[in-house]
């Protein structure tokens, strides 16, 4: 633990500062745009699923930046394991989000399969989790549900429409991937700035590429079709 960066504010003790503040960023960014579609007019479950999971992950993020690092000194691993549930409801929302834009492509019936599979598959990883408290299978869940789930259905919904909001969600999804990277490999630009607050920064470029799908989607888009 001597190795961790440390200041000390009003003579407040803060580990990792900019690994805080970079994680800050990205709550920052999911507040402000849960906040711009909530005063948005346009409705539909897609819309829903994605707003909410822009307040999960600022709340993951927020409690990720203050009790798992500033001021994890004052806590136990136990409370890394809530910010890590609560990322996982994060990434469970994005799915669902990503599954309800496939209305535009899909029979209702395939869209109600990949739910289900939606909720089993969050359930076997939250059990993992839960049982091992191994910080892996948050990683495995999230690189599974943005890899493998969201950006494959947006592949997909590109393919067959080739809309915009499919671009910049397939676009955020690749920053997601490359911020997994940084952290995978360690990759630090300096002990003040660590892999750990650049896995944040590109987390938060891919946030805004988020929200830039998002809004992009239009409305009529999220009517259920009966082809399959």
């Amino acid at each position: 633990m001597d190795n961790i960066v440390q200041i000390e504010l009003f003579g407040v003790r803060i580990d990792e500062p900019m690994v805080t503040l970079t994680d800050l960023l990205v709550s920052f960014l999911c507040f402000l745009y849960f906040y711009k579609m909530t005063v948005s007019p346009r409705k539909g479950q897609v819309f829903t699923y994605f707003k909410y999971y822009f307040l999960v992950m600022g709340l993951a993020t927020t409690f990720g930046g203050i009790i798992g690092h500033a001021f994890y000194y004052e806590f136990t691993k136990t409370w890394k394991l809530v910010g890590w549930i609560i990322s996982m409801f994060a990434i469970m929302l994005i799915e669902r989000g990503a599954i309800e834009h496939t209305r535009i492509v899909l029979n209702k019936k395939y869209v109600k399969i990949l739910g289900v599979v939606n909720i089993v598959e969050f359930l076997i990883f939250l059990g993992l989790v839960l049982f091992t408290l191994d910080f892996f299978y948050v990683q495995l869940h999230s690189g599974y549900g943005l890899m493998f789930v969201v950006f494959t259905i947006e592949v997909l919904l590109f393919l067959k429409t080739k809309n915009k909001a499919t671009q910049y969600i397939m676009a955020g999804i690749g920053f997601a991937a490359l911020s997994a990277l940084v952290f995978a490999t360690e990759f630090s630009i300096h002990r003040w700035f660590n892999y750990l607050s650049l896995s944040h920064v590109m987390m938060a470029v891919a946030t805004v590429f988020i929200y830039g799908g998002v809004k992009r989607i239009k409305v009529k888009e999220t009517q259920p079709k009966e082809m399959a």
